[in-house]
């Protein structure tokens, strides 16, 4: 991923460097155990963590490009890393990889990647429903209007709305934790994942020290649908990403101005328009889930490999998987910092609400009218009436609004007097559950 989008704990977890010391640390952990195991000495093992690890702890750039420079030769990136380490290790090198295939080794630093990955995501999550939870308690009764279809529907909060994207990111962390368990497998069971050559006691104990659970049957590699069900998930958490930097788009729109991104002093809008205060921040949202979607769907066609194996996967998660963990970890780092800072203007929010002359109430006296004993079709009729005529003048000097239009109705008139409007289209009414809802959303604290 460019670095625009990039936050560094993300991506240390991808550096090369990184990547070979889990490799050193999955074949020294091996070895420990194949020693406790008597299929390698004891001094071997020894050996292997002692001079091997400080010469892993200290893989950099150089140390990657010898690597890589023995890679070139041999076409085989896991033999350049053991030939690498073998330097530095010596004789007692030669009990490195034991029984092992390269998935072995790839497959279980993948996992260990995407589960620290994962963390930081979960972490992000987390950092992001705070921020949604503040801001939705402090405009619990903030008063705005729902729109269906982009029209104006029925009045509704501000912390309401934002109350249903912290219900949707709470989902979407369970999602998260259930897709790093999917991933968190260990393999270390040879060629074609018999274990033939290597002891499954050697998989067990490797598990445990990184905190994985073993693959119950890898066939050589562990199967892809649990890769497939990560990257998913991710493309899940993508679109609630977009689904809120979307609202907060229309909303700054200028006929909407109901909230906007905070501008920072200096900010410049426009490089020709001085006046231009856009929302670049939720645009560069959308644009960035769009990434994070496209990942998911060759994560799903690298679920079909040939018999125990191929690698026709390897080329897609080497870029997959640093780009769309890399993504996501930066959109919701963005996405947090927007809703913190989050511009509301809730005076602008009455206003629009009250723009269309009451029309919002419309439901309210639909109901009223059939309690009070017209019939449905005719209420409805009356009602859309009223709401038309209003409709329909909005802006002449000498309209009339949606009180006024109910209360000249005949039909109207013969039910209910003014004061009897005037209650069925009181506001307090849109409000009166708005703490039920909330009860449901943050019951925790």
């Amino acid at each position: 991923m460019v670095p625009r989008y990039s936050r560094p704990a993300m991506v240390a977890i991808w550096s090369s460097e990184e990547r070979f010391r889990i490799w050193f640390e999955i074949e020294a952990l091996a070895a420990e155990a194949m020693a406790g195991l008597g299929t390698i000495p004891a001094d071997a093992a020894r050996d292997i963590r002692s001079k091997g690890g400080p010469r892993a702890a200290a893989i950099d750039a150089t140390a990657v490009e010898a690597i890589d420079a023995i890679e070139r030769v041999t076409r085989h990136d896991v033999i350049a890393f053991l030939t690498w380490m073998a330097e530095g290790i010596g004789d007692h090198a030669r009990f490195m990889h034991q029984g092992m295939t390269s998935s072995d080794v790839l497959d279980t630093a993948l996992a260990v990647q995407l589960t620290r990955a994962a963390d930081l995501l979960i972490e992000g999550v987390e950092a992001l429903l705070a921020a949604l939870r503040a801001r939705a308690m402090e405009h619990r009764y903030t008063p705005t209007i729902g729109r269906s279809h982009g029209i104006h529907a029925e009045p509704t909060t501000f912390g309401l709305k934002l109350a249903g994207h912290h219900a949707e990111f709470a989902r979407n962390l369970t999602r998260l934790r259930i897709a790093r368990a999917e991933v968190a497998t260990c393999a270390i069971s040879g060629p074609v994942g018999t274990f033939a050559s290597v002891d499954p006691q050697v998989e067990a104990f490797v598990a445990g020290r990184l905190g994985l659970a073993v693959e119950p049957v890898s066939t050589q590699v562990i199967p892809r649908d649990r890769h497939a069900a990560f990257f998913t998930t991710l493309a899940v958490v993508a679109g609630g990403v977009e689904r809120l930097a979307t609202e907060v788009r229309h909303l700054q729109r200028s006929e909407v101005r109901e909230a906007e991104e905070f501008f920072h002093a200096g900010q410049k809008g426009s490089s020709a328009m001085p006046h231009k205060r856009n929302p670049v921040l939720s645009e560069n949202l959308t644009g960035l889930a769009r990434l994070v979607r496209g990942y998911a769907m060759p994560a799903l066609e690298n679920i079909t490999l040939w018999h125990e194996r191929d690698i026709s996967h390897s080329s897609v998660e080497r870029v997959i998987g640093p780009d769309a963990t890399i993504t996501l970890d930066f959109a919701l780092a963005r996405l947090t910092s927007m809703m913190e800072k989050l511009t509301v203007y809730p005076d602008r929010m009455q206003e629009n609400l009250d723009s269309l002359g009451g029309v919002a109430h419309s439901q309210k006296v639909l109901l009223a009218l059939t309690q009070a004993g017209m019939s449905r079709e005719a209420a409805y009729a009356a009602v859309q009436a009223a709401a038309m005529a209003t409709w329909t003048a909005l802006g002449r000097p000498d309209a009339s609004n949606f009180r006024d239009n109910l209360l000249a109705s005949p039909e109207v008139a013969a039910v209910m007097d003014a004061a009897a409007l005037d209650a069925a289209m009181d506001p307090a009414q849109d409000f009166r559950r708005v703490d039920a809802i909330f009860a449901r959303v943050f019951a925790q604290g």
